[in-house]
């Protein structure tokens, strides 16, 4: 190996740098990076590291440790392709380059947030990983909180790398640990069916989980994540409900307002990604109807689409260009695993769901109580 990239050094010519890119399973990180130091290859290069980045605390904190003892943290890129989507990246610029958001963006006028990420797929022949993983530990610690963390910063300083992690960071140290009474788990039915998945298998196919920020921007406010397999429609959504106004004096008949959402900002960041603004409008005619209204801005409508990069290729370039501005620390990865270590060591029990449907009711009504699970435009249970 090391003598295949002597030749492509010599190929390319004057000094260029190394990126190695771990697309590997976890249990070959150590033996991987070792072999990187061993080799002498590991001074002035880079290296992309894939998720799981461990699967619980103890585990984050070998391999950290693994990682550390061959490259420094400035060395090391850890990956999650969401952070890369241009939507997701344009939740900074929507909230801080907008005075009309901003000073809305708190406890006082946002009543829950709702980041939802199902999927209609099945697990896809990938047993081997996902049996012994589930989806907590396979989307809501990996990708949700991590658009958690853009979503619920305070104003960095800047956008460079230090400034930017730092904010996300401190999200993550003011999440309260996972109360196990605020998780709910599903398995689909037929799961067990499933080639190569273990008889009697207890992974969960879906996780919704209530959580909570400890700081003055956020205390009070529900944090509803939830993703799974088999669900009833795939959808990357996040959804910000704002407080209803004290007195409502302005009757709504309108049929297109379920259960008296009115006032919301829905940011889907499935490629190419949009936002849309809920509001109420008066409805024509002689008396004061309300009905609901939105204004839409679409990335596939607006700017350059041509120049928009796929979230891996965003990333790539920025591990090339040594910009971590969009990957997590050492850190914070511990911190996301220490918060989940009461789910992990004690989870709830399984319940079962029926496969295209929205997981296991009233389950997930009385998580979200008073509110209610939907996802703006696709006709899930409220």
């Amino acid at each position: 190996m090391t003598a295949a990239i002597e030749r492509a050094e010599r190929a390319i010519g004057g000094s260029p740098g190394r990126l190695f890119h771990l697309a590997i399973p976890p249990v070959a990180f150590e033996s991987t990076v070792t072999m990187l130091g061993t080799a002498g290859l590991a001074p002035g290069s880079r290296v992309i590291i894939e998720k799981p980045f461990g699967t619980d605390l103890a585990s984050a904190h070998a391999l950290n440790n693994t990682v550390h003892a061959i490259f420094n943290e400035s060395q090391v890129f850890r990956i999650d392709h969401f952070l890369g989507k241009e939507s997701v990246d344009n939740i900074l610029a929507f909230r801080f380059a907008n005075g009309l958001f901003e000073p809305v963006w708190n406890r006082q006028h946002i009543a829950y947030v709702q980041i939802d990420v199902p999927e209609t797929v099945a697990i896809e022949g990938r047993a081997d990983f996902y049996d012994h993983t589930g989806a907590y530990r396979d989307m809501i610690v990996t990708h949700l909180f991590q658009v958690l963390g853009f979503l619920a910063m305070e104003p960095p300083v800047s956008l460079d790398a230090r400034h930017l992690r730092d904010e996300t960071a401190k999200v993550f140290d003011a999440l309260k640990p996972i109360d196990v009474a605020h998780v709910v788990r599903g398995q689909y039915a037929g799961y067990h069916d499933e080639p190569g998945v273990t008889p009697g298998s207890q992974t969960e196919t879906m996780a919704a989980v209530r959580a909570e920020i400890d700081n003055w921007r956020w205390a009070g406010v529900p944090i509803f994540l939830r993703s799974g397999k088999r669900l009833a429609a795939s959808r990357q959504l996040v959804t910000l409900g704002i407080h209803e106004p004290p007195l409502r004096m302005l009757p709504i008949h309108s049929k297109d307002t379920p259960n008296g959402r009115c006032n919301e900002i829905v940011i889907d960041f499935a490629d190419p990604g949009s936002i849309t603004v809920r509001f109420l409008a008066k409805e024509p005619g002689a008396t004061m109807n309300l009905g609901a209204a939105e204004m839409i801005f679409r990335y596939a409508d607006s700017f350059r689409a041509a120049n928009t990069l796929e979230g891996y290729e965003r990333l790539t370039l920025d591990a090339m260009r040594g910009d971590q501005s969009l990957f997590t620390q050492a850190a914070a990865v511990e911190r996301l695993w220490d918060i989940s270590t009461p789910l992990l060591d004690n989870p709830p029990p399984i319940q079962p769901y029926a496969p295209d449907s929205w997981g296991p009711q009233p389950s997930l009504n009385h998580l979200t109580a008073p509110y209610r699970w939907h996802l703006p435009g696709v006709g899930s249970p409220s």
